[in-house]
């Protein structure tokens, strides 16, 4: 019960009332760490949340997005994932399995931010690395 008070906070923190199914959203993204998709949220919650809507999820993560509570990734062009860790970082996706990995590179990433052109305003980084995972890689 701690934790789902301390998510409500977080939420409201942001501007956002912390209805019950927000609450279970965001702390289905902060505990799973795979970055998942609107479809695989709507998946892990039904169970536990059976009135909960995929029209929810997805209006909540564009929500939680405009409010920078998650940030939404666009890793390929077919596929919308989000993730809960606002700290930043690059993400890893593997081609063999699809898991995404984050990365952290501490001041480096901020760097790149510094080699936009003469009278370029960088509003936010993102990166994203593909290749193959230490488990499919051996």
């Amino acid at each position: 019960m701690k934790e789902a008070a301390a998510y409500a906070q977080k939420i409201a923190e942001r501007g956002i009332r912390p209805s019950i199914q927000r609450i279970a959203i965001y702390e289905y993204l902060s505990e799973h760490k795979t970055h998942p998709t609107a479809d695989m949220v709507y998946e892990g919650l039904c169970k536990t949340h059976p009135s909960i809507s995929r029209t929810t999820i997805y209006n909540t993560l564009h929500l939680f997005s405009e409010h920078q509570l998650v940030q939404p990734l666009c890793i390929e062009h077919d596929e919308q994932r989000y993730d809960a860790d606002m700290r930043p970082h690059i993400h890893f996706k593997c081609t063999a399995c699809g898991n995404v990995y984050d990365i952290f590179v501490g001041p480096r990433l901020s760097a790149l931010k510094k080699n936009a052109p003469p009278g370029f305003s960088v509003q936010g980084v993102n990166v994203c690395l593909l290749g193959l995972c230490d488990s499919c890689n051996n």
